[in-house]
Order: C-alpha cells, then structure tokens, then sequence
C-alpha cells in the first residue's frame, strides 16, 4: 500500500539523521498545497466521511476520493486522483508521524501519467519503458536516457534482463495452492474474510490475470489482489509488514554519498548494513527481515532470462558508482 511504502521509505531517511530534503514528483507540483490539503486530510470531519465511505463497500482509495470530494471540495478530491499526489500525502503523513526536520519539496511531473503506456509525447512512464523493453521494441531505447540504456543493455546481454511477471506465473501459482485459508489470513492487508475470496480464486484461476479478475471486485482492487499474491508468494506476513525497517541496507554511493555514508556514523539512528557479514551484529527481528529479503532476490534470480544460483543478496559488493553516473 502507498502508506506502507512511504511509511518505510521516509523512516529509513529520517533514521539516517542527515536528511534535509525529501524530493518527490507530484502531478500539481506544489508543495504548499499539498501540505495543506495533507492537514485538512486529518480533520475528524474527513475521518467520518472516510469510515461512511468504506461502509458503503468502496475501495480505500475510491472511499477517500468521495469523502475529500464532501468534506473539502473537489480541488482537494482531483489531488487524490493522481498516484504521486496520492502518495505524496502518504510521505507527509509519515514526516508527521516521525516529527521528522525532513523538509518535503514537490516536484512538477511531466509527461504521461503513472502506469499511461499510450503517451506519444513528453516523459513516457515507468509502465511504458518496461512495456517497450519486454517487446523488444526499438522505441524502448529512445525512451531511455542513453547512460540508461547502456546498464540495460549490459544486464541484458549478461542474462540478467529483461525480468517480467509472468516469468514466475507457474511458480507462483504452484506455491498458492498449497495454501489455506488460514495460511491466507495472515497475509498484510487482509480483511473481512477476504482470504475466503483469494482461496476461492485461486483454487479455480490458472493464470495470474484470471486470478487477478476474479478476486477483484469494487471494494478489493487490482493493486490490492497483485499485493496479496505476492505477499503470499514471498512468506511474508502481517508481523513483517507491522516492523519498522531495522536497518539501513547499502546497495551503492558515488563520491557524494559517500560524505553522506561518512555523516550517517554519527548520526544514523539505526545499524548500517554495507555487507552481509554485518549480518552478524543485527537484532534477531532485523535478521528475519534480511532472509525474507534475501528470500525475495533468490526467487527474483529464476525470472532472469539466464537463471542465478541463489545467494546473491550475500555475493554481491556495494557498487561504487563513479562522479558522473
């Protein structure tokens, strides 16, 4: 959910303890406004319309749509409907939680919408970059900035890409029939019997996009049920997805952050984890979040068009990216 993913990615700024900034795209691009609709969001007025809303069986998101849409107007209700105003007011709701200095700083999205993969002209999306890359469609590389292009076309040539969904179809519906309704119920986001509805859908589906479409209904979207295969998939549960991130997981630095990675020991609120051997000095909850991690990149590594061994998340070093890159 965007209040999960925001949740843990601005906790993981914020526990860094050198962070001034939080920069993110934004369809009306002003900060200001954003801010203040995030506060009016919270009113008590707002949170009865919502619960009112969700009563009526809508989805979440289209249940705080509506309510914005009674409570504050329909200025407040269009902001909803973009997915990085949406999620924008998530990053504001979390900097609020965690009294985070953390200063936000909206930045005007250009260009097709978040998942458009029909836009001819500007930016294209994410959704339709991956869309032209899995076709192996020339426009995919004219899409790309050409530094870009040049790492996907090394991963591609070592194996390693193009990754896609349906790599893993038959893997993952094998592992979710094994599964109960009880196994099901104690996936995140899970309510009202709903895990009787995702058993149901599986035990009759034999394609992920007719599992998808029959569990789907107005109140339990699309998003949701991709979710909740996935969690299903992976092991993970309601108590992993309740933790706070443990730790501060390296994954690269240039020369710039490296002064910042010099910065975080002294101001880093939690461990900072640069190689699996640092594994060793870590909680025993962060450890169960570093095998499910873990976990998740050996199954990533069969959908690679050239299989992997497991155990990369251990064998791979910190890359150290050069000033330009």
């Amino acid at each position: 959910r965007a209040q999960d993913f925001a949740r843990a990615g601005v906790s993981l700024l914020h526990a860094m303890g050198c962070m001034e900034l939080l920069s993110f795209g934004s369809e009306c691009g002003s900060t200001a406004l954003l801010c203040e609709t995030a506060q009016a969001l919270e009113s008590p007025e707002m949170r009865d319309c919502l619960r009112g809303c969700l009563d009526e069986g809508m989805s979440l998101p289209a249940a705080r749509e509506k309510a914005a849409a009674q409570c504050l107007g329909k200025e407040a209700a269009a902001l909803l409907q973009g997915a990085n105003d949406a999620l924008a007011f998530e990053y504001l709701r979390a900097l609020k939680s965690l009294h985070s200095p953390i200063r936000p700083l909206a930045v005007l999205r250009k260009g097709a919408r978040h998942d458009e993969t029909g836009c001819a002209e500007g930016f294209p999306s994410a959704a339709q970059i991956r869309s032209l890359i899995l076709q192996d469609n020339p426009q995919g590389e004219k899409r790309l900035p050409s530094f870009s292009f040049e790492i996907l076309r090394r991963e591609i040539t070592a194996g390693r890409a193009p990754v896609s969904y349906s790599a893993m179809e038959t893997a993952i519906l094998s592992h979710l029939r094994r599964l109960s309704p009880a196994d099901l119920a104690l996936l995140p986001d899970i309510s009202e019997g709903l895990e009787y509805r995702l058993y149901e859908g599986i035990r009759s589906a034999c394609s992920l996009g007719s599992l998808f479409s029959c569990v789907k209904t107005k109140r339990y979207t699309h998003a949701r049920i991709r979710r909740l295969t996935l969690h299903a998939f992976l092991g993970v549960t309601q108590g992993d997805t309740a933790l706070s991130p443990p730790y501060l997981h390296v994954l690269g630095f240039n020369d710039r952050g490296q002064e910042v990675l010099r910065r975080m020991r002294d101001t880093a609120k939690k461990p900072v984890l640069m190689r699996a051997s640092g594994l060793r000095t870590l909680s025993p909850a962060a450890q169960t979040i570093y095998r499910l991690n873990a976990c998740a990149t050996d199954l990533f590594a069969l959908a690679m068009p050239q299989k992997q061994p497991c155990g990369m998340e251990q064998t791979k070093n910190v890359v150290r990216l050069s000033s330009t890159g």
